[in-house]
Formats: C-alpha cells, sequence, structure tokens
C-alpha cells in the first residue's frame, strides 16, 4: 500500500493555497476588483467536503455591488449638484445691475426715476388701477390701467404724488382692484426690483440676489429680468 504523504502534496496547500495579498485603497477600502479576487481565492481554496453555498455566494456579490452602487450614485449626484451650483452663480451673476420681476407688491423707489410692476388683469377685468402706498399705508398715487388689456400687463410709476410732487426715496407697496365676475376684487400684483448684488451660494445654499432697499430673494424666485 503507498503512503499516501509520500506524494509530497500538503494538505494544508490543497484547501488554502497560497496566501492572496490585496492592497488598499487610498480611502482604506476594497473595490470591486478587489472582492472579486478575494472571492475567487475563496471559492478556489473552498473545503471540497464543504463547498461554499450558493446562496450565500449570491448575497455576497449582490451586497456588494448594492453598496458599490450606491456609492457610484452619490458620486454622481455630487458632481450635478456641484455643476447646478457653478452655472446658478454664473447666471446670477450676470443679473447684477438688471431689473427683476419678484413675487411681491412691494417695491423701492430711488431719489430719480421711475418704477414699474406687472397686474395680472383677468379676461373679465374692468376698471382696473393701481394704487400706490407709502410706508404709512396712505394712498399716494393711482395709476389706471388701459380697458381692454388682459393678462400680464405692465405699468410704471415716475415716483410723484397726485399733484406731481416728487415723493422721496423709499419703500412703497402696490396694491390693485378692479371689477371682476360684477364685483370688486384685489388683483394681483408684482414690483420690479434693481438687484444690486448677488450672495453666491453651494450644494445646499440657494444663491440670492440682493435687491435695492428691499432685501434679498433665491434666484428660483424671480418670474422674469428687464435691463436697467
Amino acid at each position: 500500500m503507498s503512503d499516501i504523504s509520500s506524494t509530497g502534496v500538503s494538505t494544508n496547500s490543497i484547501y488554502w493555497g497560497d496566501e492572496t495579498v490585496v492592497e488598499e485603497t487610498d480611502d482604506g477600502m476594497l473595490s470591486q476588483e478587489d472582492f472579486f479576487m478575494l472571492l475567487s481565492q475563496q471559492l478556489a481554496n473552498q473545503d471540497p467536503f464543504e463547498p461554499t453555498d450558493n446562496d450565500e455566494m449570491i448575497s455576497q456579490m449582490s451586497s456588494f455591488a448594492t453598496v458599490d452602487g450606491i456609492e457610484a450614485l452619490n458620486e454622481s449626484i455630487d458632481d450635478m449638484n456641484a455643476s447646478l451650483a457653478s452655472s446658478q452663480a454664473l447666471e446670477a451673476s450676470g443679473l447684477v445691475g438688471q431689473k427683476v420681476l419678484i413675487p411681491s407688491s412691494q417695491t423701492f423707489l430711488d431719489e430719480t426715476g421711475s418704477i414699474s410692476g406687472v397686474v395680472s388683469v383677468p379676461d373679465d377685468g374692468t376698471g382696473i388701477s393701481v394704487n400706490v402706498l407709502d410706508d404709512s399705508g396712505q394712498i399716494v398715487k393711482t395709476i389706471p390701467i388701459t380697458e381692454g388689456e388682459t393678462g400680464n400687463v405692465d405699468f410704471t410709476w415716475d415716483g410723484t404724488d397726485e399733484d406731481g410732487e416728487r415723493l422721496p426715496a423709499g419703500e412703497y407697496t402696490y396694491e390693485s382692484t378692479g371689477m371682476t365676475g360684477g364685483s370688486s376684487e384685489s388683483i394681483p400684483t408684482y414690483a420690479y426690483a434693481h438687484v444690486s448684488s448677488v450672495t453666491l451660494g453651494g450644494v445646499s445654499n440657494p444663491t440670492v440676489l440682493n435687491l435695492k432697499g428691499l432685501g434679498g430673494i433665491s434666484l428660483s424666485e424671480v418670474l422674469a429680468v428687464s435691463e436697467g
């Protein structure tokens, strides 16, 4: 009878083979290539009498693929957010010195010049007029809207009162009324404002337009842009 040990092959080498060294990545994590290398070694060196369970192997592969996919997705989202923030910053910077239509009826009058706004006149709207109120709530000027105009109608205030006197610089409010459906109604009114500067945002912070005399609003709130 021959001696099994005389073959010169160690039983340890059958089960375990040579040791495989896997280098870590810069962040200390195993890459997908490293994972499959280790998995291949596990299969090659498994005990033939107790082979690796297929379900367990599939579970390991699925878990790694899921984690790897989530990490890749997160990286893609971060890249997209950074690109969007950069694009918004460039767009916002180009608005400095421009007039933007904002979702507010508050406006700011300079020492000189006029200011404007938009009133949303319904199809059946008649007798529409825009009242300009000072900071105490007093009507200082009434601007009539031409009959027959509907939709978003532009109007301009020259900064004077009913007597033609120039009013002081400061914050004023538009308030529009008219007849719709046979009754007097308040009409939605929006103001233009001058963009004096921009506060750039990031991935989690919105880019803010700083409006002269009115504070700031996010870039996404702008309804329209007008030069000068």
